[in-house]
């Protein structure tokens, strides 16, 4: 009997002519052992999918139609109580944003224990041992001491690994995992996926992995399903699909995923002059023995018309590297020059804008996305006639309907609010934008779109970028010269060839070895190298 059965299954939200079906006719198995990813865009229903498994559309409104059995349970018939049981004991899973999963206000490992309580009955002391046990079993140094801190307290790659802890501790057939490595660095992504690997190894269980990201599916499963639009597209071992794709979506979806190992496309023109120039940044947050350094004394130069790649792992400074750029923080010592002229610290620079990592928190709800972009404008003086017809040019500009005003941020998509992210930084026609994670969260073909988009008006306007990011594919497909950064210091900094070709730093050449392969027998020699290094 398959692990996993599921036939027929369709989703349906609402009802009437508004209604939206989320999925269409799916099906497939996963066998005992196994480890599968749904794979596609942002839309296409995977993780619509991935919840049906755990029962998760109940009470929710949605219809969904179908056969799904997990472990011989019917999944869409059976009983509350069996449902519960079901989830966490013989089913768990893992979800994109483990702050959102995590209680605040209790220890992580309060919470694991509390799990393992409901599901086997346990004493309080046997729970607590569990959870320590499973906190140790995923990788947290000094679990005992540790399982007593609370979420906020961990880094996201420790957070995300508390929430597979709590996921193990039921000993699960059946683990899903819905984009589980989306917010982290390359680094620790392929430390989750490294472990997901080893678990499954070794505990036999199967993995069901949702991810945009087809560098991880390489990494980490035997098969891959396309989805789009709800609907199955394309399904085969995953060296098969992957480097064999029968169906044109998947080859289009494959040509999207950015690579450090494909040819670089030579700059459009030779830089032009000076915009800015940081000589000695420094910036340090608290103060007296609690003051904790997060840029030292990183010295950088940013051309017309060229983009300047930050990378580096979470914590490395690079955010605020950025934010210091742009004027919105003042560095503790150092000097910025825009132009020549040296600004003092803590004051946005004329001439210089920020896109956000994530626009729907740096958009207002309550506001139409046509007054969010018209902001610089009305700040200059300018007249009601003379905003709305620049507003409307560009919204086109970045390839949005005029007509798209008076809408709000929630009736657009994630790349759709990207994409007013940047009219919003045009408006004030600047020399220089500094770009921190702008695609980060996006799938692979709008991330393409964004980065496009970007490449194009660079060139259209002469601006200069600094493009933050962890991602070292797409700031290799984007950038001219590349910083890397590590503990708030640039340990490497050229042109980009040479520092993705030829890197000198160890620590550049352990974050290139980190970035997943699309070859998945070439993601296994490297999880192989990792382990052993790790071992040394």
């Amino acid at each position: 009997m398959s692990l996993v059965r599921v036939e027929d299954l369709s989703v349906e939200f609402g009802s009437g002519p508004g209604a939206v079906r989320a999925v269409d006719g799916v099906s497939f198995t996963l066998e005992k052992g196994g480890a599968l990813a749904l794979v596609g865009e942002s839309g296409s229903g995977k993780s619509t999918v991935a919840s049906a498994l755990l029962g998760l559309h109940r009470g929710t409104g949605a219809h969904v139609q179908g056969t799904v059995l997990v472990d011989g349970v019917d999944v869409r018939t059976v009983s509350e109580p069996e449902l519960r049981r079901l989830r966490g004991g013989k089913a768990a899973m893992v979800f994109q944003d483990p702050l959102s999963s995590l209680d605040p206000y209790y220890a992580v490992g309060d919470q694991i224990a509390e799990v393992y309580r409901v599901h086997t009955g346990a004493s309080r002391r046997a729970a607590r041992a569990r959870a320590v046990e499973v906190l140790d079993r995923v990788g947290i140094p000094d679990a005992a001491r540790r399982s007593r801190s609370r979420p906020h307290e961990f880094s996201g790659g420790m957070r995300q690994r508390t929430l597979i802890a709590m996921a193990l501790a039921c000993e699960p057939a059946l683990l899903v995992a819905d984009e589980p490595t989306t917010a982290l660095d390359v680094t620790v992504q392929a430390q989750i996926l490294d472990l997901l690997h080893t678990l499954r190894t070794e505990t036999g269980m199967g993995l069901l992995l949702v991810t945009h990201d087809v560098g991880v599916a390489a990494e980490s499963v035997d098969e891959v399903l396309v989805m789009r639009d709800g609907r199955a597209v394309e399904r085969g071992a995953v060296h098969e699909v992957l480097g064999a794709p029968r169906e044109a979506y998947t080859q289009e979806l494959l040509k999207a995923v950015p690579r450090v190992d494909s040819p670089l496309v030579p700059p459009a023109g030779e830089p032009g002059e000076v915009v800015l120039e940081a000589v000695s940044l420094r910036r340090e947050f608290g103060r007296g023995k609690r003051a904790v350094t997060a840029v030292d004394d990183v010295s950088l130069t940013v051309r017309r018309g060229e983009t300047l790649g930050v990378v580096g792992e979470s914590g490395s400074g690079k955010t605020t590297l950025g934010r210091m750029l742009v004027g919105l923080l003042a560095p503790t010592a150092g000097q910025l020059l825009h132009g020549g002229v040296e600004r003092p610290g803590g004051q946005v620079a004329p001439g210089v804008q920020m896109v956000f990592q994530d626009p729907v928190s740096s958009l207002n709800p309550r506001r139409s996305v046509g007054e969010a972009i018209a902001d610089p404008l009305r700040a200059r003086g300018e007249s009601d006639s003379f905003v709305r017809g620049r507003v409307r040019e560009l919204l086109e500009r970045v390839g949005l309907e005029p007509a798209h005003y008076d809408r709000y941020p929630h009736e657009f998509s994630g790349g759709q609010r990207q994409r007013v992210g940047i009219a919003r930084a045009l408006a004030a026609e600047p020399r220089l934008i500094v770009c921190d994670e702008p695609v980060s969260a996006l799938d692979v073909t709008t991330q393409a779109q964004v980065v496009a988009l970007l490449a194009e008006l660079q060139r259209e306007l002469g601006l200069a970028l600094v493009f933050v990011a962890h991602d070292l594919a797409v700031v290799r497909q984007v950038s001219d010269r590349v910083a890397v950064m590590r503990q708030g210091r640039i340990v490497e900094q050229g042109p980009v060839a040479e520092v993705y070709g030829a890197p000198q730093d160890p620590y550049t050449k352990r974050l290139l070895a980190a970035v997943p392969a699309l070859d998945p027998e070439a993601a296994a020699r490297r999880r192989v190298a990792r382990e052993e290094l790790a071992a040394a």
